[in-house]
């Protein structure tokens, strides 16, 4: 319906109205796929319950098959947009502009794939992180004003597809500042997976950030039962079958003390249980 209505508005599209036509129809597929971005976080809340409650159903297989869909889904959006823009106008067509419509459409919708399906995040978390290289896009592509910018911070335009994108389209390559003289869509592809490496490169920080801690936390844990007062107090709790524990785990301590301790023991509470005296009650007799 939205691809519909832009079609009957920017119908017979004059050439030099690139720009706009790349951007209001990038607007639309972005809105068009966004609804069912935002629903990702209550699929995976429901998937994982579903998944906990079935014992047998793969959490990671029903994410990666998810992410396909997604995928698939942000390649059809794209397409349509492809389409229409050719109808509307002749001059962004190409298979080149094709992919870099693909890639720029999902170097916006990939950060809400990967914090909605792939992190515990909530839905408004989700929300506000996600929309952040749509904004970002906004104010350090310098597509919107081509050329303008405070110097060095304007840098950061080579940090984003849609620059690339503004560099291969007509009418405004001119004017965009620095524009790459070849490998432009080698660019912009890699810039628009530059949100993935970076959720990649911070899921793996933490993993190994948890992995560490997990054997500090068991390397100090080891430590504790390696002293005396861990070695008693199972001793006392459990008896003989404590050694054995403590041998196994390489105690340092004197297990032959605390044995003959606890044989020592043994044998007093023996030798108290048969001194006490046998009292025989009056029937017995």
């Amino acid at each position: 319906f939205a691809f519909g209505l832009f079609l009957l508005t920017f119908w017979n599209s004059q050439p030099g109205s690139e720009a706009l036509v790349l951007i209001a129809a990038g607007i639309i597929s972005f809105f068009s796929v966004n609804p069912y971005l935002l629903q990702l976080v209550d699929w995976r809340i429901f998937m994982i319950e579903e998944a906990e409650a079935l014992l047998h159903s793969s959490k990671s297989m029903n994410k990666f098959l998810k992410t396909n869909l997604t995928v698939l889904l942000i390649l059809i959006i794209s397409s349509i947009q492809f389409g229409i823009m050719q109808a509307v106008i002749d001059t962004l067509s190409g298979v080149d502009m094709y992919f870099a419509i693909l890639f720029d459409n999902a170097s916006l919708m990939l950060a809400p794939i990967c914090l909605g399906l792939y992190t515990n995040l909530s839905l408004q978390a989700v929300q506000i992180l996600g929309a952040f290289p749509f904004l970002m896009m906004i104010f350090f592509s310098t597509t919107f004003s081509p050329g303008a910018g405070v110097d060095g911070l304007k840098n950061l335009r080579y940090l984003f597809s849609r620059y690339y994108l503004f560099c291969m389209t007509p009418s405004v390559d001119v004017m965009m500042e620095g524009c790459p003289e070849s490998n432009n869509l080698l660019y912009l592809i890699l810039s628009s997976l530059l949100i993935v490496f970076i959720f990649l490169v911070v899921i793996g920080g933490m993993a190994l950030h948890r992995k560490l801690q997990k054997k500090k936390n068991s390397e100090f844990k080891r430590q504790s039962m390696m002293t005396m007062e861990y070695a008693e107090l199972q001793v006392e709790l459990f008896g003989e079958k404590a050694l054995k524990k403590l041998k196994h785990i390489g105690s340092n301590v004197d297990l032959k003390s605390l044995e003959n301790s606890v044989r020592s023991k043994s044998m007093e509470d023996d030798g108290t249980s048969s001194d006490e005296p046998v009292t025989v009650s009056d029937e017995t007799v």
